[in-house]
């Protein structure tokens, strides 16, 4: 199972709910599949999705979810022990770990090799880390929205992108409407 069929599974419990979606490929494969105002597309920054995500559960109540990739979470490590000292009930981080940096050539990350990032996450402090596999990520995930506890989640999965368009929507357009959605 590839990222593009684990955000069909997802779709519908997304729905609604606020999230802040990581760079490329991911963005567009979520935008295909489920484009909604809620839906924060990241359109040009490695590593962020979490920071972004986490900052936004900080200042408001509503359920904010993270989709990451392995490659990014790498890529900002630092995010982890920010996560796990700023705890935020309404905060899930999704890592979609492919074991591959999946919008740049699908060159194999750490986290693909010897690196676990449920592992890392607990050594940062993160308490409720839960690692499963490609199709169980719907039941997870809305485990851990109904828990409302912050929750890391790493689903590893196979490697693979789905060929779909790059996202034409202006950035400023996708910042209004998320905006918006926001304040709904």
């Amino acid at each position: 199972m590839i990222r593009s069929q684990i955000l069909r599974d997802i779709a519908p419990i997304l729905k609604g709910h606020l999230v802040v979606c990581n760079i490329g490929i991911p963005s567009q494969e979520l935008h295909a599949i489920a484009d909604q105002p809620s839906n924060f597309y990241m359109l040009g920054t490695m590593g962020l999705a979490s920071s972004i995500a986490l900052g936004l559960a900080l200042v408001q109540p509503k359920p904010v979810v993270a989709i990451d990739g392995d490659g990014s979470v790498l890529t900002n490590l630092g995010s982890l022990p920010t996560i796990a000292n700023n705890p935020a009930g309404n905060f899930i981080l999704l890592v979609i770990d492919n074991g591959s940096y999946g919008s740049t050539g699908d060159q194999p990350t750490y986290a693909g090799r010897k690196t676990s990032l449920a592992k890392v996450s607990e050594a940062c402090g993160c308490e409720r880390v839960i690692e499963c596999q490609a199709e169980d990520t719907a039941r997870v995930l809305q485990e851990a929205l109904d828990s409302q506890e912050m929750t890391v989640i790493i689903c590893k999965c196979a490697s693979g992108n789905a060929k779909e368009p790059v996202i034409t929507m202006d950035p400023v357009v996708i910042r209004d409407r998320f905006m918006k959605a926001v304040q709904a």
